[in-house]
């Protein structure tokens, strides 16, 4: 097959730190490559793959104007007039709401591909809309059966789990006396709350905080810098090394979402680093984790405190495991081929 693999302007691909839609769309784009495909990824200046590569804006802009609709639409408008110069069976486009909207207009006008998009964030009432607006128009991939029920008013061409580089996260069977939280300074996200209760329940917390946006400085200065202490350690734009290193020494990765996460993929890089997951009852959560095999689910503060308590019983290749069988590079590498596949009728 020939196919494009259209990814966000705001990071390259793959990330050096923060970029969980880029590190997916990085593994998808070379392991396509890898099974035989004539792969081309539009991506941001600085992006690397083993398949042909286009960038469609000379610079890549500030991570302070994450979300700014002009950046976007230059992105996707410049990758669409290319595509439509070019020949492929499929466009996969992985980019925010101005994405598909540019690209059913474009696969209208050439008749000659199949336009199938990743829904990588939640639902809200205005993306319902949007979606159900040209769910005939777009083929909509979910990244979890949670997402699919979260509206089911859109027509889904199918779900794949998103996959990481097994290979790429060290395993560390025992374990320190830390806990490590990775996230955005976002109140869904739960920082505050982790902070909390590390300090309730006497463990030392290292923060992997993303707080590039204003509203995230701004949560940031306002609600987490005044509760810090020696106990928490808060560092951001880490390498991957640097996380993976955090993640295969905790005791337990602390995530207490208060939110309906589509995903969520640093649970599956602890949980490949051997390192079981606390994290809300939330959204596709109750998908990663399974209770009392590689974490815990938790509704209140007593389900953390118990969940916390006995944590150690967990058995961290019991995690290992549970990753490489459903979310690995492989597995989702093949789930898409399975699915390109059949949308093409091969």
């Amino acid at each position: 097959m020939k196919i494009a693999q259209i990814a966000p302007v705001w990071f390259p691909v793959p990330p050096s730190g923060y970029g969980g839609i880029e590190l997916i769309v990085s593994i998808l784009a070379d392991g396509l490559v890898d099974l035989g495909h004539d792969v081309t990824l539009f991506a941001a200046k600085g992006s690397s793959t083993t398949g042909n590569l286009v960038t469609p804006l000379s610079e890549v802009p500030d991570p302070r104007d994450l979300g700014n609709v002009w950046f976007d639409t230059m992105h996707c408008l410049r990758t669409y007039l290319e595509i439509l110069e070019g020949d492929y069976d499929i466009v996969h486009d992985h980019s925010g709401i101005i994405g598909p909207a540019i690209g059913v207009m474009a696969a209208k006008a050439s008749r000659r591909f199949v336009l199938a998009h990743t829904l990588h964030g939640p639902w809200t009432p205005q993306g319902g809309a949007y979606y159900q607006s040209i769910d005939n128009l777009v083929e909509l991939i979910a990244i979890s059966h949670t997402q699919m029920s979260d509206n089911p008013h859109v027509r889904y061409s199918g779900m794949v789990y998103n996959g990481i580089d097994i290979g790429s996260y060290r395993f560390e069977g025992r374990k320190e006396e830390f806990l490590v939280y990775i996230g955005r300074a976002n109140p869904d996200k739960g920082p505050v709350h982790a902070i909390k209760l590390a300090k309730a329940t006497g463990h030392s917390l290292k923060m992997v905080l993303k707080r590039n946006e204003p509203n995230e400085r701004d949560y940031f200065e306002s609600e987490i810098a005044p509760i810090l202490d020696d106990s928490i350690e808060v560092v951001q734009n880490i390498s991957h090394d640097a996380k993976v290193d955090l993640l295969s020494r905790a005791k337990a990765m602390i995530f207490p979402i208060a939110w309906p996460e589509p995903f969520g993929l640093v649970m599956a890089e602890a949980m490949a680093c051997g390192t079981p997951v606390i994290a809300g009852k939330w959204g596709a959560a109750q998908e990663l984790v399974l209770p009392g095999e590689t974490g815990y689910l938790c509704l209140d503060d007593s389900d953390y405190i118990e969940a916390l308590k006995k944590v150690t019983t967990i058995d961290p290749a019991r995690c290992r495991a549970w990753v490489e069988e459903k979310f690995s590079s492989e597995v989702m590498v093949a789930g898409y081929e399975a699915l390109f596949a059949r949308l093409l009728g091969r």
